[in-house]
C-alpha cells in the first residue's frame, strides 16, 4: 500500500493532462507537414523519436549505475527514473511505427532501385535491409523492456517487504545491464541514425548518442526534481546537496559528451577519407554550420562554465535553468545530426523539427506523468533511503 505522505502531489497529473493536451495539438499540426515535405516529416519524427526515447533509455541506464553504486542522488529520484525507464515499451515500440512506414523516405538502403545501383549498398545489403532492420529493434526493445521489468517488479517487492535480497538482485542485474544496453543502443544508433548516409561509418557514433542519452536523462530528471522540491512532500527531500550531486554528475556527462565529439571530428578529419568526410562537410559548408556552432556553445561550452560553480549547482532554480538549456539544445543537436539530406539544399519544412518534438513530447509525458503517480515517491524501504535522507543536510 502507498505511503499517502509520499504520494505524488495531485497537481502532476493536472500537469500530464496538459501536456497531452499540448500533444494532441502539436502532432495534429505536424500531419500537415506529410504534405508539405514527406522526408522532411519523417526525419523531423526521427529527432523527435530518438530524442524522446534518448530519455527514457537513459533513465534506465542511470538508473543502473545508482543500483551499483547506492549514490544518494539516485535514491531520492529513483522513481523519476523509474517512471521514464516505463515508457520504453510499449509506448517506444508504438512511437517507432511511423518509422517503420518512413524507412524508404528516411534510408537510402531501403529502396531497392539505390541499391541495384550502388556496389557499397549491395556489399551492406545482408544486414541493411528492411526485416532485419525491424527485428532487430524489436530484439532491442525485448531486451530494454526485460531489464525495465524485472528492476521495477523487483523495486516494487523491495517497497513490500524491506527484504534486502532484492536491493542484491537489482545490482547484480545492474552490472551486466549497464553492458547489456551499452551493446544495444549501440547497434540502435547505428540503424536509426548512422545508417540515414549508408555510406558513412563511425565506430565511436554509438557512444556519442549514449552520452547524449545521459545528458537528456540527467537534465530531465533535475527539471522534474526541481518541480517536485517546491511543492509537498519533496519540498522536505530534496534539499541543496541533492541537487549538487545532480549538477556535478550533468557537469560530467556534458564532460564526455564533448569528448566523444572532438574525437569523432578529430580522427575523421584528420583521416580525410573520401567515403568519412563528406559527412562534416555537408554539415560545415551550410547553414547547419550555424546548427553546429549552437550545440557547442550550449551543451558544452556554457553548461561547463556555470556548472563549474558550486554555489549555482546547489540552486534549485539555476540548474533548472542549465537543464531547460541543455535539454532543449539535445534537440538542436540530433538535427545536427539527422537533418542534412545525402543531396543537400533545405526544406520548406523547418517548423517540423519543433512540433514534432512536442506533439511526441506531450504524449510521453502524459504516460510518465501516469507512472510516476503509480508508486510511492520514495523508496521507503530501501536500506540506503537514511543516509540518502540524513545528506541532504551536509
Amino acid at each position: 500500500m502507498m505511503n499517502p505522505s509520499y504520494n505524488a502531489p495531485a497537481d502532476v497529473g493536472r500537469l500530464g493532462q496538459r501536456a497531452l493536451v499540448v500533444g494532441v495539438i502539436g502532432l495534429a499540426l505536424f500531419a500537415v507537414g506529410f504534405f508539405v515535405d514527406k522526408e522532411q516529416f519523417f526525419r523531423s519524427y526521427l529527432v523527435a523519436f530518438v530524442f524522446w526515447m534518448g530519455i527514457a533509455l537513459g533513465c534506465l541506464a542511470m538508473m543502473m549505475v545508482q543500483y551499483l553504486t547506492s549514490g544518494s542522488w539516485g535514491i531520492v529520484t529513483r522513481r523519476v527514473f523509474e517512471a521514464a525507464s516505463k515508457t520504453i515499451v510499449p509506448l517506444g515500440v508504438i512511437f517507432f511505427l511511423p518509422v517503420v512506414f518512413g524507412m524508404h523516405s528516411l534510408y537510402l538502403w531501403a529502396n531497392a532501385d539505390a541499391v541495384a545501383a550502388d556496389p557499397i549498398l549491395q556489399q551492406k545489403q545482408p544486414y541493411l535491409n528492411i526485416p532485419f532492420f525491424i527485428a532487430r529493434t524489436l530484439f532491442y526493445f525485448l531486451i530494454w523492456w526485460l531489464l525495465t521489468t524485472f528492476l521495477s517488479r523487483w523495486s516494487k517487492l523491495q517497497d513490500e517487504s524491506g527484504d534486502l535480497k532484492w536491493r542484491q538482485r537489482m545490482a547484480d542485474l545492474s552490472g551486466p545491464g549497464v553492458l547489456i544496453y551499452g551493446l544495444t543502443m549501440t547497434f540502435a544508433a547505428f540503424d536509426w541514425v548512422m545508417s540515414l548516409d549508408p555510406h558513412w561509418y563511425s565506430t565511436i557514433f554509438g557512444l556519442l548518442l549514449i552520452a547524449g542519452q545521459g545528458i537528456s536523462a540527467m537534465a530531465f530528471v533535475i527539471i522534474v526534481s526541481v518541480i517536485l522540491s517546491r511543492r509537498e512532500p519533496m519540498s522536505r527531500v530534496l534539499k541543496p546537496n541533492h541537487f549538487h550531486d545532480l549538477g556535478k554528475l550533468l557537469l560530467a556527462l556534458v564532460m564526455l559528451w564533448a569528448y566523444f565529439s572532438y574525437s569523432q571530428l578529430v580522427i575523421i578529419w584528420s583521416g580525410n577519407l573520401p567515403e568519412e568526410i563528406p559527412w562534416y562537410l555537408r554539415r560545415f559548408n551550410s547553414g547547419y554550420k550555424w546548427v553546429g556552432i549552437a550545440v557547442l556553445t550550449l551543451q558544452f561550452s556554457l553548461p561547463f562554465f556555470l556548472l563549474l560553480s558550486r554555489d549555482l549547482k546547489r540552486n534549485a532554480r539555476r540548474l533548472f535553468v542549465i537543464a531547460l538549456l541543455v535539454i532543449v539544445t539535445r534537440i538542436i543537436d540530433l538535427v545536427w545530426l539527422i537533418g542534412p539530406r545525402l543531396e543537400g539544399g533545405h526544406s520548406s519544412g523547418i517548423w517540423m523539427y519543433i512540433v514534432a518534438p512536442i506533439g511526441l513530447g506531450g504524449i510521453w509525458l502524459w504516460f510518465f506523468s501516469r507512472f510516476l503517480q503509480s508508486r510511492p515517491l520514495l523508496p521507503l524501504k530501501d536500506p540506503d533511503l537514511e543516509s540518502a535522507l540524513a545528506a541532504r543536510e551536509h
